[in-house]
């Protein structure tokens, strides 16, 4: 926690999980000689496991309009005021408010890396140490009222050591931010944070349809982009605050659960697929005229892969012209497997959460499309002459044809699918950079202005930068 002064903080504050995050924050209330040579940063423990609720998404990203902070406002404001988008201080005490009945410590959010903000610093923490740093340059010091906010000292102009000015031999809010940038890196992939537990027996998504009903026609014909919670209905607001009522009120060492590994479940469908699924992408897209047999053969091999363990020997069609329906139970086989025993037992359906249920819903609902497009596409390979199970025809014109089916249907399943482990720099970044997806609050110039640069922000993609002096712009 980056601060003016050796004590803890009397009031909520901002804290990070990385130094990297919190030293731009590190401050000094008391000038000597007219210059401020150094800054304050405190290092804190958790004596006990810290109660904490956190948003998902870009939940720390202050956009008048770009929905990341709705959820929040809704919960302390009861709406979505496009001119509280700054009001952090309000929020993070109103969310505090809120939280005292359910013995709430703080709540994590996410930038360019996770932040937890702590209501109460005498509760749950300890303090490890109060270290006065040497400041990057003379003047280190955070406007107050952005207090936890590093956008308008990252993009102040006139900062000694801004890129590498003559006052200053290092680039000093350059590597300020790049620093800050790949610390936020580290848990990009999984396993995340893992020194933030999440409870999913307590999950709660504006996605459950069971409760909030009136979200539905708000994302129809909309990218995912787009989504988002402002538009909910009075009366589905109030049951998501019911419902989270309900989860937070249960004792930890009390509450319900299948005792299910709901993390680890996820994990392997993911795993499952996700390479597969790239590379069936891959031969698809780098399919010429002058190779389409032999593409056309690869892709049935990697769908029949994929297919392998729910093929049962009965499952083959009598001749080219018959319909999909002999392929049903390939189809049942490999969108049950995974969660059959769930269903099928009456203990863990007893003790399944409301919450379970979602994240069970969730997952049998994408197993079931990704088996339903891999089926399809290698039944019509089946019915092209392509597989082992009928006869070989060698027709270019037939396959062309299932070459451009199979890239649309693949397509539209990978993007529906959207995860994140496809979200990567191509080609891949060199020694001397990483991999970065544009985010806040690296779009404005200047805080104030709610308008970003570019369009950026809106459909950001991975691009490579330098990891060291010139740095690239993020």
């Amino acid at each position: 926690h980056g601060r003016a002064d050796a004590n803890l903080p009397p009031i909520s504050e901002w804290t990070s999980v990385d130094p990297e995050h919190s030293f731009p924050f590190c401050q000094d209330g008391k000038e000597r000689n007219g210059t401020i040579g150094g800054c304050w940063q405190l290092t804190l423990a958790a004596t006990r496991p810290l109660k904490v609720v956190y948003f998902d998404g870009s939940s720390a990203a202050n956009m008048p309009d770009g929905g990341t902070m709705d959820a929040q406002d809704l919960l302390v404001w009861g709406k979505v005021d496009p001119a509280r988008w700054l009001d952090e201080r309000a929020r993070l005490n109103g969310l505090c408010e809120w939280g005292k009945d359910f013995g709430i410590d703080g709540f994590v959010r996410m930038e360019m890396d996770f932040e937890v903000m702590i209501c109460d610093f005498s509760q749950g923490l300890e303090l490890v140490s109060a270290d006065y740093l040497t400041a990057w340059w003379s003047r280190h010091v955070a406007p107050p009222q952005l207090r936890h906010n590093p956008a308008s000292l990252f993009h102040s102009a006139n900062i000694p050591g801004r890129g590498g000015s003559d006052d200053s031999p290092f680039p000093a809010v350059d590597i300020m931010m790049f620093s800050a940038v790949q610390a936020g890196t580290w848990r990009d992939h999984y396993p995340g944070d893992t020194r933030i537990q999440l409870d999913l027996t307590r999950f709660v998504s504006f996605y459950d349809t069971s409760f909030v009903p009136s979200l539905v026609p708000r994302r129809q014909h909309v990218e995912r982009w787009e989504h988002k919670v402002d538009g909910i209905s009075a009366s589905d607001l109030e049951a998501v605050k019911k419902r989270l009522a309900g989860v937070l009120t249960d004792d930890v060492d009390t509450a319900k659960g299948s005792g299910v590994d709901w993390r680890t479940l996820y994990r392997v469908l993911l795993d499952r697929y996700a390479q597969r699924l790239e590379l069936v992408e891959y031969l698809l897209d780098t399919t010429t005229t002058h190779d389409t047999l032999d593409r056309v053969a690869k892709v049935q091999a990697q769908l029949r892969i994929m297919l392998t363990p729910y093929i049962l020997f009965t499952a083959r069609p009598s001749s080219p012209y018959v319909d999909e329906s002999w392929a049903l139970p390939v189809w049942r086989g490999c969108a049950t497997k995974h969660t059959e025993y769930i269903h099928r037992s009456s203990a863990l359906q007893a003790r399944l959460t409301e919450s379970e249920r979602l994240l069970l819903h969730a997952l049998d609902e994408t197993s079931s499309e990704i088996c339903r497009v891999v089926v399809r596409m290698w039944v019509a390979g089946v019915h092209a002459g392509v597989d082992r199970l009928l006869p070989r025809e060698d027709n270019t014109t037939l396959t062309k044809g299932l070459v451009e089916g199979w890239r649309d249907e693949h397509n539209n399943l990978m993007a529906w699918l959207d995860w994140g482990v496809w979200v990567k720099c191509r080609p891949a970044c060199g020694a001397e950079e990483m991999c970065y997806l544009p985010t806040w609050p690296f779009f404005w110039d200047k805080m104030t202005d709610p308008k970003p640069r570019d369009d950026r922000w809106k459909r950001p993609q991975p691009r490579c930068i330098r990891k060291f002096a010139p740095y690239s712009q993020l």
